[in-house]
């Protein structure tokens, strides 16, 4: 086995989040659906990039990046791989990633569609409304994943947003072989009810083929995946198709689900849901951290869940507080 360089390394779409509070009415009359990520072109997103206010704030951003700058906060060695075009915003989602300490080494787009963005709106009770211009990141190609950053990686995680353009699907089935090629673990994240809506059959045979060992989702997500309206009939379906499945669920905390063991922990109390924005992608920070330093499964649903609760509680998908100390506080040994 190659020499471990990273504890988690992760795929996804690389997109700088656009951030900001929304004005009571204006989701509405902008024709959106409170809570739900829209998908926008190049003209959408110049009109309401226009109309969000001077004070936004932009950083390096998509699921699957957000997963690895928490991995960093954690005290973890993480990785990322993505893509973004040679413009203003391209540089500012590689210099962030690298001064929270993420690697990044994947080659710039020279000619084509601009950095992907995501605009934000945050409403006052915390929900977010996002609408995506996927631009550069949907033109990852299989070269632009290294066989020995791979390798390189305990776990390689990635993301159900990522599952759409076919060259970007090639480089995500890269990666699992190559990880399985070099005994290590693949990781995977369901992202979206609409994503599971699209790729149902796909993301099963991802399960069912062993491309994927552990499964991530929410409570929503895993119901749509098996088109149930029952929590128990779901779990016991993932329970037969995944390694492992770790499962979020909001204000009751997470479960995971591993060899016909189902073990829960309740959430971290947060007086102020403040921003919902990357819970899910913090959570997979704690849980896949612990996964990777060998730590038992209850200590990294309360690694998961813990980190979740620091993002909530503020504007944004990154932490603000130190992870790392917060995990002391609360005892939990990463």
């Amino acid at each position: 086995m190659a020499e471990t360089r990273f504890d988690v390394l992760t795929i996804g779409n690389a997109i700088v989040d656009v951030i900001a509070p929304a004005e009571p009415g204006f989701i509405e009359r902008e024709g959106m659906t409170e809570g739900i990520m829209h998908l926008v072109d190049a003209e959408r997103s110049a009109y309401l990039y226009g109309l969000m206010p001077d004070d936004r704030r932009q950083i390096s951003g998509g699921s699957a990046a957000n997963t690895a700058a928490g991995v960093a906060a954690l005290g973890g060695r993480a990785a990322f791989v993505g893509k973004v075009a040679e413009d203003d915003l391209g540089e500012i989602f590689a210099t962030d990633l690298r001064h929270i300490g993420v690697h990044f080494g994947v080659p710039k787009l020279g000619d084509g569609p601009a950095t992907a963005r995501c605009m934000i709106l945050v409403s006052p009770h915390g929900e977010r409304t996002m609408n995506t211009y996927l631009g550069a990141c949907h033109r990852l190609t299989p070269a632009d994943v290294r066989e020995d950053e791979i390798a390189a990686a305990t776990i390689t995680y990635m993301e159900g947003f990522l599952w759409d353009p076919t060259e970007a699907k090639k480089a995500f089935v890269t990666a699992a072989h190559y990880a399985h090629k070099h005994e290590r673990a693949t990781a995977f994240t369901l992202s979206d009810p609409f994503c599971v809506n699209r790729f149902r059959d796909e993301f099963l045979d991802l399960m069912r083929s062993k491309t994927i060992d552990y499964v991530f989702g929410n409570i929503e997500e895993l119901k749509s995946l098996y088109e149930t309206d029952s929590l128990h009939a779901a779990v016991q379906a993932i329970a037969k198709d995944a390694e492992l499945a770790a499962i979020t669920m909001g204000a009751e905390g997470a479960m995971v689900v591993h060899q016909g063991e189902i073990i829960t922990v309740p959430a971290y109390a947060v007086p102020h849901v403040v921003d919902a924005t990357g819970a899910g992608d913090l959570f997979a920070s704690g849980f896949l951290l612990a996964l990777a330093r060998e730590r038992d499964l209850r200590t990294a649903l309360q690694a998961g869940c813990l980190a979740a609760s620091e993002v909530i509680s503020h504007i944004g998908a990154r932490p603000v507080e130190d992870l790392q100390q917060l995990t002391r506080e609360h005892q939990i040994a990463l």
